[in-house]
């Protein structure tokens, strides 16, 4: 299990994020935007590769983004429901994310197993998302899930979307 580091309340800005590891160690950047149908965020290791990405795809009943591991598509990201708590799904890998969106204290699970764990920590260096990820392998895509959450979090006010929303496909 390994942890990383986001700034808080930088993670779906559309700024450049920084994702460290328990260390301080910069081990990732994130750049691009939110906001309107084809928006994205990328991903990269600090050498330059894109090891991730998220794109937004629909804004009508809901939005919705697809996620992308280098340059496959492995993903498709939709709210599900909002009432009485969130609940989100990963269509193709078969991944939920529950738990408490509006204090950043949330789970991803692939059925009964564990993928990411979000918190919140005060380092000397300020307030953080600290996300716990199982595999390594995993921590690109759950990084680009956070975004999301975040970015739907920060602009609930703005989206439209209905108290109720059941609209899952899982084709």
């Amino acid at each position: 299990m390994s942890e990383f580091f986001i700034q808080e309340k930088q993670l779906s800005r559309a700024t450049r994020t920084i994702v460290k590891n328990e260390d301080g160690q910069s081990l990732f950047l994130m750049v691009g935007r939110w906001g309107t149908k084809g928006d994205a965020l990328s991903l990269y290791s600090m050498n330059g590769k894109l090891v991730a990405h998220i794109k937004q795809i629909s804004l009508t009943f809901g939005t919705r983004f697809e996620l992308y591991k280098d340059f496959e598509k492995v993903g498709t990201m939709q709210k599900i429901f909002n009432w009485p708590g969130d609940f989100y799904y990963i269509r193709h890998l078969h991944w939920t994310v529950q738990g408490d969106i509006y204090n950043h204290r949330y789970h991803i699970h692939h059925f009964n197993q564990p993928i990411m764990a979000m918190n919140k920590a005060t380092l000397f260096t300020g307030d953080y998302y600290v996300l716990d990820v199982t595999k390594d392998e995993d921590a690109p895509l759950c990084i680009c899930i956070a975004a999301v959450l975040d970015y739907w979090l920060y602009h609930k006010n703005k989206n439209k979307e209905h108290p109720l929303d059941f609209r899952l496909d899982l084709n």
